[in-house]
């Protein structure tokens, strides 16, 4: 069992890897011209600005809020996330969505299941979302991604839709491998976005299963 020395100095790790996530994510944001803002994310149905709105939405609303919307949307919680997104990005401006990262950069707001680390994922994975599809090249420093990697759980891919079943994802940047089955391999931060149900853009990916993972051009479009 984790000693609670260890378990602070843990979270500790966590929650300067959030803060320093965010701050970045807010100056990345702040380089993008207003196309790319508009253009499709990762996340199904998602711009970049639904990604950025969505992003700081536990930030901005309080919990009565967001319960408020969560009955506005029928108790559903994908429902209401999306409806939140929409209209927050149509609200905010550009320059707004990457300050209230960089304000909110110590903000302890943590996903419903999780705590920190889930946290941690959310922003980077998000991050990802926006950086791959606009084919930026950002890499998520190591020790970042080994916190999410060395999380990934059956019960984490069941909640994102990740099938890994049959698959061994194998990085090719880190000593890191997860699952068995037929290999593929990528870059640890592409190998992250299968564990979070994302497909990604041909060429990133190698492998005999690595087209169940690809997008189609309709995706892309």
């Amino acid at each position: 069992m984790e000693n609670p020395t260890a378990r602070k100095g843990k979270s500790a790790e966590v929650r300067a890897a959030i803060a320093a996530e965010r701050r970045e994510l807010a100056d990345l944001f702040d380089t993008l011209r207003n196309d790319q803002w508009n253009e499709q994310s990762l996340c199904a149905g998602w711009r970049v600005r639904e990604v950025a709105a969505h992003m700081s939405m536990g930030f901005r609303l309080s919990l009565p809020s967001i319960l408020g919307e969560l009955v506005k949307a029928r108790g559903n919680l994908h429902r209401m996330t999306d409806q939140v997104a929409r209209r927050d990005a149509a609200a905010h401006s550009p320059t707004a969505l990457a300050a209230f990262l960089r304000d909110n950069a110590h903000h302890p707001w943590t996903p419903p299941v999780g705590g920190l680390t889930a946290a941690l994922g959310h922003d980077v994975v998000h991050g990802l979302d926006v950086s791959v599809a606009l084919g930026l090249d950002r890499r998520v420093p190591e020790n970042r991604l080994r916190l999410l990697l060395d999380d990934i759980r059956p019960s984490g891919l069941k909640f994102f839709g990740a099938d890994l079943g049959g698959v061994r994802l194998c990085a090719e940047d880190l000593d890191w491998s997860y699952g068995s089955g037929s290999s593929v391999f990528g870059a640890a931060q592409d190998l992250l976005l299968l564990a979070y149900g994302r497909r990604l853009p041909d060429g990133r990916l190698r492998g005999e299963p690595s087209s169940r993972f690809t997008r189609s051009t309709a995706e892309e479009s």
